[in-house]
């Protein structure tokens, strides 16, 4: 999540360090408080869907009866500039997923000061501090918000709704740079911080089971992106070092660690009406540490997808869009992970096959609708379907989404 000075309003807790950071800056010669307040943006934006699957669940009970209207995003932002190379700016944002609905309770979605040290013609370097979002692939830091997605759902193989947190947004020190050159545009983004560890990583992970807790520790994001030509061009390298540690609260389970380090490479060809989108990640993951061998785990598992999104009538897009995740490399039809009496092979990898089809009515008003034929449960929520034995292979999927935004 980058910004400039004539982009005000970003779409991606230390108080102590961001009020001494901020009081320092403002030490030197601020705006006056006129052109303060003309600096203040607010916005915000609202999205309601209806999931309908012919089997298993996928935000809600949406197998049942009419589908699950349990997919709804609200959020609302604020930005201000007190100083002129400082962004002071956050946004609270609830959003329900299925489950009981105890997580639409609104939480900080982002919340940083952005100092930008240089700021010309030819360069940027700034850096942030607070809650920021991760610069991971091409769609994470804006996931949130249903206008800047291709889709209703993003390419799940990559972009995980059942462990979104951790990918989401972290807490800590983040600097950024962009360099003009003849070409294009590079940019670069580093942080280092506390990854969020919600309860969707631990019901992922089975610890959800065992009294304790899952803390996150020290972890580093990173992201390289090459915009040739106005964008007509973009690739982009993120990686990232995730970690945390569950601090059991039962004698029968010792304390323990959680690692997940991704690599993800990003390619888009883009012209006037249509664009060619493409993401592979590799991902490294696992539990150690546990006494129980039972519990730890290391496993690297690949995703990709192949998107191409077409516009038309001018506030028309259709997209069509090919995504695979495999959880195991070493097991990529999850026969193995099925014999060791895990759960059922199909849970281990995901084909899913994507129709979709937006109008834009006006700025503010969006309508969206599309239709997933899948292969495989590996990236189901847990939440909506507890047991694994009773979900099916092969299942279908129908999406309708109204969006609004101010």
């Amino acid at each position: 999540m980058t910004v400039s000075k004539s982009f005000q309003w970003i779409e991606g807790h230390r108080p102590l360090i961001l009020t001494t950071m901020l009081a320092s800056l403002l030490s030197g010669p601020a705006l006056a408080s006129e052109k303060v307040l003309d600096t203040l943006q607010m916005h915000g934006f609202l999205s309601q869907a209806l999931v309908i699957t012919d089997d298993n669940n996928f935000f809600g009970p949406s197998s049942e009866d009419g589908g699950s209207l349990k997919y709804t995003e609200i959020g609302a932002n604020v930005s201000l500039r007190p100083h002129e190379n400082v962004l002071v700016a956050a946004q609270v944002l609830s959003r329900r997923a299925g489950g009981d609905g105890d997580d639409a309770k609104p939480v900080l979605d982002y919340g940083v000061i952005d100092y930008q040290m240089v700021s010309n013609q030819d360069r940027t370097f700034g850096i942030q501090l607070g809650r920021s979002k991760n610069p991971f692939g091409f769609y994470n830091q804006t996931r949130d918000v249903a206008f800047t997605r291709p889709s209703i759902l993003l390419p799940q193989s990559i972009y995980f709704d059942r462990t979104r947190s951790l990918a989401l947004s972290g807490d800590g020190i983040a600097a950024y740079m962009e360099e003009r050159i003849p070409s294009g545009t590079l940019r670069a983004q580093l942080g280092f911080g506390v990854p969020q560890a919600g309860d969707d990583l631990s019901s992922t992970l089975r610890l959800d089971t065992v009294p304790g807790s899952l803390d996150p520790r020290a972890s580093a994001i990173g992201q390289i992106k090459y915009e040739h030509q106005g964008g007509r061009f973009v690739a982009a390298v993120s990686a990232a070092d995730a970690n945390a540690r569950f601090e059991s609260g039962s004698p029968l389970l010792s304390n323990g660690d959680f690692y997940f380090r991704p690599w993800i490479v990003s390619l888009q060809y883009n012209e006037e009406n249509w664009s060619l989108t493409a993401e592979y990640a590799w991902r490294n993951s696992g539990l150690e540490n546990f006494d129980n061998d039972n519990v730890n785990f290391d496993v690297t598992g690949e995703s990709w997808y192949v998107q191409y999104a077409r516009r038309f009538n001018e506030s028309w897009q259709w997209l069509l869009r090919y995504d695979s995740l495999t959880s195991n490399r070493d097991d990529r039809d999850g026969k193995a992970f099925e014999a060791s009496g895990a759960g059922p092979a199909h849970s281990q990898y995901a084909d899913d096959i994507t129709l979709g089809l937006q109008w834009n009515a006006n700025p503010r008003l969006m309508l969206a609708a599309e239709y997933h034929h899948v292969d495989g449960t590996g990236w189901l929520p847990i939440q909506d379907n507890p047991d694994p034995s009773e979900t099916q292979r092969r299942w279908n999927m129908l999406l309708f989404q109204l969006s609004l935004r101010f």
